[in-house]
């Protein structure tokens, strides 16, 4: 038996003005079986989710970086 989906995730790859992204909220609920499409508003905590994955990618960019000087000496 399979599991049962009640709900899918859409993720953008930048913020949008509502008015701009109207169109495609439009067109996902024009698809078979989809009652309803809701923006979320970009807010703080939005802000610092990106800041910590921005921060934390970072890091792991610069210990790479700094591992391979290491091998290359």
């Amino acid at each position: 038996m399979s599991d049962r989906t009640v709900a899918l995730t859409v993720v953008l790859d930048h913020d949008y003005r509502i008015d701009d992204i109207k169109p495609i909220m439009d067109a996902i609920e024009m698809i078979k079986g989809v009652t309803k499409v809701e923006a979320n508003v970009a807010d703080m905590g939005t802000y610092v989710a990106y800041s910590r994955a921005r921060t934390d990618l970072e890091a792991i960019l610069f210990n790479a970086l700094r591992e391979k000087t290491k091998q290359e000496k």
